[in-house]
């Protein structure tokens, strides 16, 4: 009987420390990344090159589902003055926004659903889309805006992960802002978020009580980069409305503590802004 003969596994060398720092910085100046491909996605154009808008453009990421992400954004478009825009960048199954819009305008041309709220238009996406990659550019609007808010609606660290329009606006727009929950995982995403988004100005929209009432050790669970967010007072409270919790985004008004809240943020991102008043 023959005895099979052992294959001695190849030595493979030592990676050190240093060797994977240089990899790591290669993957954050995006040595690696795939060349967007121009063309379409779904039968809809794309842009190869990004998106330049002529309005400024405010970026909302959640951390996490359900941090009220998507709700703080149509806060901030409703609470900025004049005419402006919210995007839903996710895939259609996972909208939030599809209920809250007053009046219905039916789907684009390129693609998305649109709807208006007062003197807010709202675009959400008609598609199925398993990437960021995949999200169409916004439309190019008939009247001129004074801001576009998008709700990113994917995890951070998804979208910077390959070329497309919304990571540029995240890496080149003026502010970030950045939601999460009054929780001790809550607060460590919003840690790591900040950690991608080192270099940025990230405003932080903790959703929760006010911070007297945080429970007992969330206040010692913040992170370096989150207590330094912080000290510059760009860690902002966003009440929680019970009632909006349970039933989710419609054509009701938005809560007066949610809209004074936004205010709040909306001054943080523009020295001297004028919101649209006392929200009612």
């Amino acid at each position: 009987m023959t005895t099979p003969t052992a294959h001695a596994t190849p030595s493979r060398a030592a990676v050190s420390v240093q060797e994977l720092k240089r990899a790591w910085r290669s993957v954050q100046a995006g040595d690696f990344r795939p060349r967007q491909r121009p063309g379409a996605v779904d039968g809809h154009e794309t842009t190869p090159h990004g998106w330049h808008p002529d309005e400024p453009v405010l970026p909302v990421v959640g951390c996490a589902g359900s941090v009220g992400a998507t709700t703080l954004a149509l806060a901030l478009a409703t609470r900025a003055p004049g005419a402006t825009r919210i995007v839903e960048c996710c895939t259609a199954t996972a909208s939030g926004l599809a209920p809250a819009s007053t009046a219905e305008l039916g789907q684009h041309a390129t693609g998305w659903s649109q709807g208006t709220r007062g003197d807010v238009l709202l675009e959400r996406g008609s598609d199925i889309l398993v990437s960021p990659d995949e999200v169409p550019t916004p439309t190019d609007p008939t009247a001129a805006l004074t801001l576009t808010v998008l709700d990113v609606g994917w995890e951070l660290g998804q979208v910077l992960a390959s070329p497309n329009w919304l990571a540029d606006q995240l890496l080149h727009s003026e502010h970030v802002v950045v939601a999460t929950t009054a929780t001790i995982p809550g607060l460590r995403r919003l840690e790591g978020a900040l950690a991608l988004l080192a270099g940025r100005r990230v405003l932080g929209a903790v959703l929760g009580p006010t911070r007297r009432k945080w429970p007992r050790g969330l206040e010692h669970s913040l992170g370096a980069l989150t207590r330094q967010l912080d000290q510059r007072g760009d860690l902002h409270q966003v009440p929680l409305d019970r009632a909006l919790a349970v039933r989710g985004l419609d054509s009701e008004a938005l809560p007066a503590p949610l809209l004074t809240a936004a205010d709040q943020v909306l001054r943080a991102t523009v020295a001297g802004v004028t919101t649209k008043g006392n929200p009612s």
